[in-house]
């Protein structure tokens, strides 16, 4: 299993429950379905929606915030998968918007950022659409309705 460190920036946070917990199932079942052991080191950053604006502006060129950025490790890093981050205000408002619990929307959001650094994208359809099917899957396996039923595409 990944070995994940998570950080906590912002109290919001409290709403989603045990994030450590969360982090280690949605973690789990992304690697389950790609058939991973695990091994590299994975820190997940828990803040809020004004850093993560700052980090889309830096890193994507985009302006605002978003629900979740990953950040692969460079090459160099050796055994570092990478970072994510997920912003509390724009998961809590999506989350509740669509009517599901905050926890199962990180959840989510953790396996989505999860196969970004495995490579996933979902620049193209083709890709979304591989994409979403593991994140489906991943899910079901936590017992996690399909989110793409409920709400359509990521918010990127």
């Amino acid at each position: 299993m990944t070995p994940v460190e998570c950080v906590v920036e912002d109290e919001a946070w409290s709403a989603a429950g045990d994030l450590e917990a969360l982090a280690a199932e949605a973690i789990a079942a992304a690697e389950a379905e790609l058939s991973l052991s695990g091994g590299k080191g994975l820190c997940i950053l828990f803040t809020g929606d004004g850093a993560i604006a700052e980090l889309n502006a830096a890193h994507r060129g985009k302006s605002g915030p978003t629900n979740v950025l990953s950040f692969p490790a460079h090459d160099s890093a050796e055994g570092w998968l990478g970072d994510i981050a997920l912003a509390s205000g724009v998961c809590l408002k999506e989350a509740g918007e669509r009517g599901i619990a905050p926890a199962d929307h990180v959840r989510h959001l953790l396996i989505h950022g999860f196969l970004h650094l495995q490579g996933y994208d979902h620049q193209a359809d083709s890709e979304a659409e591989e994409m979403e099917a593991i994140e489906r899957r991943a899910l079901a396996r936590l017992g996690i309705a399909d989110p793409y039923a409920v709400g359509g595409r990521m918010n990127e």
